[in-house]
């Protein structure tokens, strides 16, 4: 990922932080002579590396499971939006896009071991559901859990390297980044709201 020194966030445990809160991420992977990608939920350990490893899986009818070799990419998108250069106190400019990204190259292991298939979707559940949810997989009948999980790949993938990303305007003058704060505020997108109120923190350090 092409990241010029100004976006660059350079610390892991933010890196981590926003990989756990953009948790739907893009499997990006080599099959042979074909290069695949899947959407999926993926969970980090960060205790078992410096970097920490992830854990996925997908269904069998989808081939991407299968010969894959060398490095994979997890990509994880966060907020991005539009900037108009109409915001800009001068219309000589260009319009852009501010966005937050994290990239995680690694080594990726295949398995069928159906004790961590098992683990993996059960504290896959836990990490999604609302901490009042009833919803357990140790409640569901042996035979359905077990049709289900014959029926996935488990990932495991060993990070080696993260890039983080935040583009935030910063390599413009704060007056203008003010005034493009006080434009995404009134577009009333998520998005929009998140990506100002990271530029406004970044204002404040």
């Amino acid at each position: 990922m092409y990241i010029p020194k100004h976006t660059l966030i350079e610390d892991n445990s933010e890196i981590h932080g926003f990989m756990e809160s953009n948790s739907f991420a893009i499997l990006v992977t080599i099959n042979g002579d074909k290069i695949n990608a899947t959407h999926l939920p993926v969970l980090l350990d960060k205790k078992d590396s410096v970097y920490g490893t992830l854990y996925c899986h997908i269904s069998k009818a989808n081939e991407q499971w299968k010969n894959i070799s060398g490095e994979v990419l997890v990509i994880f998108p966060g907020a991005h939006h539009y900037i108009s250069s109409s915001w800009y106190e001068t219309g000589q400019s260009v319009p852009t896009w501010n966005y937050v990204s994290v990239h995680a190259y690694g080594e990726i292991e295949v398995t069928e071991d159906y004790e961590m298939k098992k683990k993996h979707l059960s504290e896959l559940v836990k990490f999604y559901e609302r901490n009042d949810s009833t919803y357990k997989t140790e409640n569901l009948d042996k035979k359905y859990f077990d049709r289900q999980l014959n029926g996935i790949a488990a990932f495991k993938i060993r990070i080696t390297k993260l890039e983080g990303k935040k583009k935030l305007s910063q390599n413009h003058p704060e007056e203008r980044q003010k005034l493009v704060i006080n434009e995404l505020e009134k577009s009333g997108s998520e998005d929009a709201r998140i990506i100002a109120e990271l530029m406004r923190k970044n204002l404040q350090k």
